[in-house]
């Protein structure tokens, strides 16, 4: 049998009670049901009828909240509504709210909010986004009709926040009336375009062997402390200039981490087209799992805005571990390394949000840099691989170069881009085409070279000028090239200019070689950006810089 209750301010007469239960009986046509009568002076007047998880407010102070926030309002609201009957972790579990959708949005009676994830027969399990402490058992939760929502455009840029859009920089609330939700559907395939645009990252091993695009989804792939941050850090700071906002998501990091990264990107005038979201290690697993899409909504707004936008997510491994804790206090059945079964899910659908749109739709884009943190250089362990399988290609650092010294630490083999060449402007391609053979050729027989045998004039050949080409691509942390700076460089080691300079002395010769260019032959540069491609007219005026270089450095 169903209790209908029925909540009013004072006692009601015999007509109006007659009324209610003959509207709910016929609503229940066929069932059994009975009424309880409740006096609550809290209501202030009206009628509050609460049948099987359903709350039909009339009340008075219902219709107080709504004009507080100037919302139209009718003479009765129908909400679903439940009671929480198990809370623990961050995780709760509601009974009788009976018409709520998977991943919406719920409100506690104190204000805070949960995200509906798991939908049973009986009950709804849900995870809380704030303070756990505050949620007991009894406490009524009721569905919103919405998703977790954040504060999207322009008045976001400059600022650090947390996955609910709250400040963390110490700041006032973002003043803005647009928001986003945090999920929404992946661009389709007919509003896409070819992702035919570079984006720069100013790191020359990676713009000249495993180019990015506008659009594209490129992974960072590596070990603990290889400069995954760096890479992403450095390319964020190489947007400067050149019209593209940037979104960095910290998902599980130290907050002195965080911070640090913040006080760089402000050192750096990069903050004022950066948005920072940020979920410490500190933050709930909720907090974590809704970070990135958070991010994604940002950058989103900007990208259907017809602007250019980078997101970083770092990193995807915490963001996995968040999930898998999360699926598992829900008690959802565990799979391969106790992951749960949509953990590819997860992540396919946040970066296939990522896309370059056709100019039907604006022509924005988001490009997207996912970071995965491997074990012992095991990319075939299961989240790594299951990134690896959605992006458009990898950047893959090894520590073992890294601790060599060789600064980014790009393992060549195993580092690509699916975009390729197409990601390149005409004169990187010109000067860039057999670098990536002639490099892995030179490591292959590096390490047979360390066996002291003899070597023919052939190889050595090689080994040297691998050698110079290993030292040109070293580069300093947060120093990136323009892409003029990098076509130049490449040229000169192509053409074997540097066959004279001490190895030890390369990487001084080049930066100076770069000033002379700006002070003394700057039409190089601007030609280059002008035409991005690399004339014969060109060649010959870098050729003849280059042996003027060495003369005033040398005499």
């Amino acid at each position: 049998m169903s209790v209908i209750k029925v909540i009013t301010r004072e006692n009601i007469d015999n007509l109006t009670k007659k009324r209610v239960e003959q509207i709910f009986q016929k609503k229940h046509q066929g069932e059994d049901v009975s009424f309880s009568y409740e006096i609550d002076p809290s209501i202030l007047g009206g009628i509050l009828v609460i049948d099987n998880g359903v709350y039909y407010d009339g009340t008075l102070k219902n219709r107080f909240v709504q004009l507080q926030h100037k919302e139209s309002f009718n003479k009765t609201q129908v909400i679903s509504a439940g009671t929480i009957i198990y809370n623990g972790d961050g995780i709760i579990r509601i009974s009788g709210l009976n018409s709520v959708k998977n991943g919406e949005l719920l409100k506690l009676e104190n204000g805070l909010d949960a995200i509906a994830l798991n939908l049973e027969e009986n009950e709804v399990g849900a995870v809380i986004l704030g303070d756990e402490t505050q949620v007991s058992i009894g406490q009524t939760v009721h569905t919103t009709g919405t998703i977790v929502s954040v504060p999207v455009g322009k008045k976001v840029l400059g600022r650090v926040l947390n996955p609910l859009g709250h400040p963390l920089d110490g700041l006032p609330q973002v003043e803005t009336d647009k928001f986003r939700p945090i999920e929404a559907p992946a661009p389709l395939i007919m509003q896409r375009d070819k992702v035919n645009t570079p984006l720069q990252t100013g790191l020359l091993a990676v713009d000249a062997m495993i180019p990015i695009g506008r659009g594209q989804r490129e992974l960072i792939i590596g070990d603990r402390q290889t400069g995954k941050t760096a890479i992403a850090i450095d390319t964020i700071i190489n947007q400067k200039g050149k019209d593209v906002i940037c979104v960095y998501v910290s998902i599980g990091q130290k907050a002195s981490t965080i911070s640090n990264i913040v006080r760089i990107l402000r050192e750096h005038e990069a903050l004022e087209y950066t948005a920072v979201v940020c979920s410490t290690a500190y933050d709930s697993a909720p907090l974590q799992y809704i970070a990135p899409f958070c991010g994604c909504a940002i950058a989103e707004e900007f990208m259907y805005d017809g602007k250019d936008v980078l997101i970083v997510y770092d990193d995807l491994s915490k963001h996995a571990v968040a999930y898998r804790t999360m699926s598992l206090l829900l008690k959802r059945p565990p799979g391969r390394e106790a992951y749960p079964g949509d953990i590819f899910y997860l992540h396919s659908r946040l970066l296939e949000r990522a896309a370059k749109l056709n100019p039907e739709m604006g022509g924005g884009s988001m490009t997207a840099l996912p970071i995965v943190e491997t074990l012992a250089g095991d990319i075939s362990a299961y989240i790594p691989t299951n990134v690896i399988s959605i992006t458009d290609g990898q950047i893959y650092l090894e520590d073992e170069l890294f601790n060599a010294g060789i600064r980014p630490a790009v393992n060549v083999g195993l580092s690509v881009s699916r975009v390729g060449g197409s990601a390149q402007i005409t004169a990187m391609r010109k000067v860039s085409g057999k670098l990536r053979l002639d490099l892995s050729q030179y490591r292959e027989l590096a390490i047979f070279a360390q066996f002291g045998s003899e070597l023919d004039s052939s190889t050595q050949h090689i080994l040297s000028q691998g050698e110079k080409t290993t030292e040109t691509l070293k580069q300093i942390q947060y120093k990136p090239y323009s892409v003029e700076e990098e076509v130049i460089l490449l040229y000169i080691v192509n053409k074997e200019f540097l066959k004279d300079v001490p190895v030890k002395k390369i990487g001084e010769f080049n930066q100076g070689f770069l000033q002379y260019i700006k002070n003394f032959h700057s039409n190089i540069i601007s030609d280059i950006s002008a035409t991005s491609d690399l004339t014969r007219e060109n060649m010959e005026l870098i050729e003849k810089a280059v042996i003027e270089y060495k003369e005033y450095i040398y005499n």
